[in-house]
């Protein structure tokens, strides 16, 4: 994002004459397997019931603005190239200039009526397209004492008919109104919200109104979401958080969702992006198979009963369904068996995979999800100095998951969220690692397990000031290949017989006991023991860090976490 005091409104021969860098994976896309009946993936085209829509990645440069003369510290807007015959373009695409080019817009045409129903709730007698009656000049970069209109920037937003919506806003490079053909608006039953997400630019001239551009994505997202992101952006000189956007996104009202993979499919992309996730070389506490963990001794304890009850090792006994009541929980047993168990089993480890539409059943989301008998306990990083806790962070039981994000409209990669404790982030696949072909690499932090897409040392406080609790994240021989040792968990959407679903995915309580203990009084030694300079910044930052790493509890299952069925937290 560009906060900016003064920009340089740059000219067309400035900008258009210097193709920008785009990127491209490191191997080509395969060949995915097909069936004879066609499921829609990877096909180019996806249906959403009265439109068809495809995405545009060729884009053609409009306008873009510069911070003084360096190129990339600016934004650039771009519309749609190489429309297909019949298709029609919703809006115009706007990025920073600081990352390769790599977005896309959708362009859309009616599809054929079905022949049974409506698929929404809408009057099909009203076409699903139609030309904007107008235009609204938004914002301009010209301040009026321009010689002539060369370099300057005109955003306009479509006024639609009534019943219909606008899907983005255009740009132009002269104030003469656009064509009402440009783009075309969507009847409102087939759209819906929309919400900012980036801010992609804010500026601060004295020279012109102020504008700000974000990008944009469904409101209404996770497993069961029907928006379908555009791939426009918004931009408003007025808009503060909080108000409605006077755009939205597409709604997918096909329900049998028909560009998700099939199974072979399923197989066949994990194969081809499966990630390599790295262990710390001085990693401890190693990751197992559930199998492994449950023949080798993990025990079942039940509120009110003494007496631990083993498991079996598929799970079945243990109780499915229903929600995390407290009634029972997971334990590693109390003889010999326990440090074994704790330290893991690498050889046995795999990923289990969660595969869910996506934005509407425009992307697939495969989520993995590694298991840890044991997560470590924490090192506070005070300045230059490092201080191991003694149990604060730890616990037994440790899920953790990372997910792959991949276009239905070329089976593309597109990015990677990474899980890191009560959050995470998803990265572009520009700034990912790669370790063989198109499989990039996830870094998985030392004792807690969080993901990374880089090795390094990040902490959980404050960077500016070096104090916070360490995750250390580096490459070794201590890895897991999720494109080989995996297991498909679920794909609900593929029916109940496609998958079958482990007995203890289905265990909703928790994978280790809960343990309280004052482990204030331990964080408050330490602080105790530091320089006065660094106790207020020390403490300040203990009261900001989750709840988590100050009691040992075991954690629920990937089942009983929001993201199985919701979106990741971004």
């Amino acid at each position: 994002m560009f906060g900016c005091k003064c920009f340089r409104w740059s000219k067309l021969s400035d900008l258009s004459s210097r193709e920008p860098d785009t990127f491209l994976l490191p191997a080509p896309i395969p060949q995915w397997p097909q069936e004879c009946s066609g499921t829609g993936f990877a096909s180019g085209t996806i249906k959403l019931g009265e439109l068809e829509v495809r995405k545009i990645s060729k884009l053609e440069f409009v306008w873009g603005c510069n911070l003084s003369q360096d190129r990339k510290q600016g934004v650039s807007i771009y519309k749609p190239r190489e429309v297909p015959d019949g298709f029609f373009s919703l809006g115009h695409y706007c990025q920073s200039n600081n990352k390769p080019l790599r977005g896309f817009v959708l362009v859309a045409r009616e599809a054929a009526k079905p022949e049974v129903g409506d698929y929404c709730s809408g009057n099909p007698c009203f076409p699903a397209l139609q030309n904007p009656l107008d235009y609204t000049l938004v914002w301009s970069s010209n301040d009026g004492t321009e010689e002539n209109f060369d370099g300057s920037g005109y955003f306009w937003l479509p006024q639609p008919p009534e019943g219909y919506k606008a899907m983005g806003f255009i740009t132009t490079t002269n104030p003469v109104k656009p064509e009402l053909g440009e783009v075309k608006c969507v009847r409102a039953d087939l759209t819906d919200e929309s919400e900012t997400y980036c801010l992609i630019l804010k500026t601060s001239s004295v020279l012109s109104e102020v504008l700000a551009i974000w990008s944009i994505r469904p409101r209404h997202r996770g497993m069961h979401g029907k928006g379908i992101s555009v791939g426009t952006f918004f931009c408003s000189s007025y808009w503060s958080p909080g108000q409605e956007l006077n755009i939205a996104c597409l709604k997918n009202c096909d329900t049998s969702i028909q560009a998700m993979p099939n199974l072979d499919q399923i197989h066949a992309i994990i194969r081809h992006y499966g990630p390599t996730l790295f262990f710390h070389p001085g990693e401890a506490y190693l990751p197992s198979s559930v199998q492994w963990f449950l023949e080798n001794g993990a025990m079942l304890y039940m509120r009110g009963d003494s007496a631990a009850k083993p498991i079996e090792t598929d799970g079945s006994s243990l109780p499915g369904g229903g929600t995390n009541d407290g009634q029972c929980w997971i334990d590693l047993p109390s003889d010999a068996r326990r440090d074994i168990i704790m330290f893991g089993n690498l050889q046995s480890a795999k990923l289990y995979v969660h595969v869910k539409p996506a934005l509407g059943g425009s992307f697939t989301d495969l989520a993995m999800w590694i298991f840890c008998p044991f997560n470590g306990p924490a090192t506070l990083k005070v300045g230059v100095v490092n201080v191991p806790l003694n149990k604060v962070g730890q616990h037994v039981g440790d899920w953790e998951h990372f997910t792959l994000r991949v276009s239905n409209f070329t089976g593309e990669l597109w990015s990677i969220y990474f899980s890191q404790h009560s959050g995470g982030e998803w990265v572009d696949v520009y700034d990912l690692e790669f370790i063989a072909g198109n499989k990039a690499i996830v870094y998985s932090s030392k004792s807690g397990h969080a993901s990374f897409p880089h090795p390094g040392n990040y902490l959980q406080g404050s960077s500016k000031l070096g104090i916070g609790i360490r995750n250390d994240a580096a490459r070794s021989n201590l890895y897991v290949d999720s494109s080989t040792q995996y297991e498909i968990v679920a794909a609900e959407y593929l029916g109940h017989k496609a998958v079958s679903e482990p007995c203890w995915l289905q265990y909703m309580r928790e994978w280790g006991p809960t343990i309280i203990y004052d482990s204030r009084k331990e964080l408050e030694k330490i602080v105790n023991h530091l320089p006065m300079i660094f106790r207020n910044s020390v403490q300040s930052i203990f009261d900001k860090l989750p709840m988590e790493l100050f009691k040992e509890e075991g954690p629920t299952g990937p089942k009983e976490k929001n993201n199985w069925v919701g979106d990741e937290r971004w």
